[in-house]
Formats: C-alpha cells, structure tokens, sequence
C-alpha cells in the first residue's frame, strides 16, 4: 500500500464562514484573515495504491470554473493532476477509483473537464467514480442553501458517460481491501468519510468537512456552511470516541499546512491536537 498527498490548490473562503459561531478574536488567532476577512485553505486529495488499485479521493476545484466564479474563491497554487500524478509515477489513465467524499465544487470539481472539441468529460477516463445515491439526489435538487455549492456539471457528466457507481450507505462498508466508509450528516447529508486500515495497525480517517483543518478538532469549533451544525457536533464526538489511541490519524482536506495529525485527550479530558504525522511513516 502507498499514500500520496495531493495538493491540488490553495483558494480562500471567509473566515466567518469557516468557523460558524466561533469569534474572530478567538480564530483570527490561529488562522488571520486578510483584509477582506478571507481565509487561505488548501484543496488536498489523497491518493490510495490499495493493491491493483489506485484510488483518489476527492478532486478539488477543477479549473473549468469562469473567471466570475474562481474571483469569489481566489485559487491559486494550482497544480494539474498530470503533474502531480507525474511526481509518483503514475498517469491520469491509471487511476482506477476516483471516490467523492460529496459533491460540493471544491472536493468534486477536479472530477470533469473539458475536453479538446468544449465536451464535459471525466478527468480521468479509466476510472469508476463513487458516490452514493442518497448524497447525489440530495445534490441534484439542493436547498437554497447548498444551490451554490452544487454545479451539476461537476458530476451530472459522470452519470452521462455511465462511470458514476452508488455505494450503498451503509456503516462501515468495504470499498477496497483497506478501505471502509464512515456516512456522517452534519456538513452535507450522506458525505462519506474514507477510512484507511494500513498494515502497521494504524488507521487514517479522510475528514473531508466534519473537520476540515487541525483548527476545527474542537467540537463547537463548527463551520457555518453546515445544514446540521448540532449534528456535527454529536458526529465528531462520536468519532474522537474511539481515535485518541495513538493508532488513529485525521487526513485534513483543507488545512492549509498540515496534511496528518493525530488527537489526544488533555488534562481536562477535552479532544485536543496531538501533533503533526507524515502519512508515510504510518503505513
């Protein structure tokens, strides 16, 4: 087995949005925002040589956005798949499983581009793409509150060229040889959180949005983008239940510098970071 961090681009959201109830004067601390009170964050995928296998796990932001669209978000630092695919001697035609923690733009819109003739196509075009039926109706006819975070043409394609699978939603379902899926319903209902058994015994936990950087390990330290913020809240404490073990690792998508790191419990008793971890030493 091999792990490959991808960081496909950096882009900014508001820092107000990003940690909900929680006060500037506590996060600006942490994480400053600029003057414009936005925030940088990364877009970090993560690719799983599981066996015959390769498998990604979720695509960024793409670059078929217009200009209109990428001046809200600023991304910048962008890497295209071909060349950080290159750096570990892999190609975009050997991806075999391209896995979607959910469909919002910034984790699914690396998952299309357009082709040479201006025709939506899969990015990687040896690939099966997952997801799962309850996540995909929810993201086909979305609230006013997610509309914007939904572009159909970042998975709508998928499902016309027929390389879209559903998963069924189901705790702790296989996906791989080393892979298991966690459905958690706070930040998106059904986002799927990948669960990593690596051969040392150590575990790694895909975060995706139930904790988007070491800054949200706190447990009211939420996001305002969820729909079910209090339903956030019981998830991650429900998960810290079993990973303060010293053989349990969160993969952060969007810190914007830390890629791996543990927790652990405190004096208090209270979840706290326990340190950065290289991906590498742990399988």
């Amino acid at each position: 087995m091999k792990l490959h961090a991808i960081e496909s681009s950096k882009f900014k959201l508001d820092g107000g949005a990003m940690f909900g109830v929680v006060p500037k004067s506590m996060w600006n601390k942490y994480h400053p925002a600029d003057e414009n009170n936005m925030c940088t964050w990364q877009m970090r995928c993560l690719l799983v040589e599981d066996g015959d296998r390769k498998i990604l796990i979720d695509t960024g932001i793409g670059n078929k956005q217009d200009e209109k669209f990428r001046s809200h978000f600023y991304p910048h630092d962008e890497v295209s798949f071909e060349s950080a695919l290159a750096q570990v001697g892999l190609t975009k035609e050997e991806i075999t499983d391209v896995l979607l923690t959910h469909l919002h733009f910034d984790h699914a819109g690396g998952a299309v581009e357009i082709d040479a003739n201006g025709d939506l196509v899969p990015t990687f075009p040896n690939a099966t793409y997952w997801s799962n039926e309850i996540h995909y109706n929810w993201a086909y006819s979305p609230n006013a509150r997610e509309a914007a975070s939904f572009l159909k043409e970042n998975f709508v394609p998928l499902h016309d060229h027929g390389v879209l699978q559903m998963i069924d939603v189901q705790e702790g379902i296989q996906f791989s040889d080393h892979i298991t899926l966690r459905f958690v319903y706070g930040h998106t209902e059904a986002m799927m959180l990948p669960v990593i058994h690596l051969p040392s015994g150590n575990t790694i936990i895909y975060s995706a949005d139930l904790i988007p950087s070491h800054h949200h390990i706190s447990i009211p330290w939420v996001m305002a983008y969820d729909v079910q913020p209090l339903k956030t809240l019981d998830e991650k404490a429900a998960l810290y239940e079993s990973i303060t073990d010293g053989k349990h690792f969160l993969f952060f998508e969007h810190d914007a510098d830390i890629a791996c790191g543990h927790v652990i419990k405190n004096e208090k008793g209270r979840v706290v970071f326990g340190g950065v971890n290289d991906i590498a030493n742990l399988i």
